[in-house]
């Protein structure tokens, strides 16, 4: 794709982006989000045939904005991802635009199941190096875990959310680390694991 049609398509991602995040997706109109993007139709149409397939381009590329590790490296690095999730929906308009269409059953993420499973399986690699490093307990299933982890992030955040605008949700991801890791770590792994939402991560 030519580098400018390349820049217009990320110019429409990130203004429908601030529309959808702001309104949802039945409140955000498509001529909002071109006067936002200062782009016309045409352009629109050329990279999207439907508001549903760009909001869905808002869903799936949601983390395009989020530095996280490349090479997974067990339990400490999987809390530290869900930590910098955690701070990044506090100010990262695309995250919050794709986390919200993806909870909205309304809009194009009814009965799709994908973005969740972009990110089980993100944490699932995490949980593969850590049984790899002898950390999770011999019970432990890696993709049914993921999965859980998904869920109960995902739950977390919208209560942060409703509560606070997410100002809180770091301590609220740490806070269910305490309670999940006693179920997937053994105790040795467990008590080398930090559990604290002012940490610095490694790749900051």
């Amino acid at each position: 794709m030519h580098e400018r049609a390349l820049h217009t398509r990320a110019t429409l991602i990130r203004a429908a982006a601030e529309v959808f995040e702001e309104c949802g997706y039945h409140g955000a109109g498509i001529n909002r989000i071109l006067t936002k993007a200062g782009v016309t139709a045409g352009a629109m149409y050329f990279h999207f045939k439907s508001k549903e397939s760009l909001a869905r381009a808002v869903m799936l590329e949601q983390a395009t904005d989020v530095t996280l590790p490349q090479q997974p490296q067990g339990l400490q690095q999987l809390v530290d991802v869900t930590l910098a999730l955690a701070r990044e929906l506090q100010s990262n308009t695309l995250l919050r635009a794709g986390v919200r269409l993806a909870v909205d059953q309304g809009g194009p993420a009814v009965q799709d199941d994908t973005v969740y499973m972009w990110w089980a399986e993100r944490f699932r690699e995490e949980l593969v190096a850590a049984r790899r490093e002898g950390e999770l307990l011999a019970s432990v299933d890696d993709a049914e875990f993921a999965n859980v982890l998904v869920a109960a992030f995902t739950g977390t955040q919208l209560k942060s959310q409703f509560s606070t605008g997410w100002a809180d949700l770091p301590l609220r991801i740490m806070s269910l680390w305490r309670y999940l890791l006693p179920g997937i770590a053994t105790p040795e792994a467990a008590a080398r694991i930090t559990l604290d939402s002012e940490r610095r991560l490694p790749w900051e």
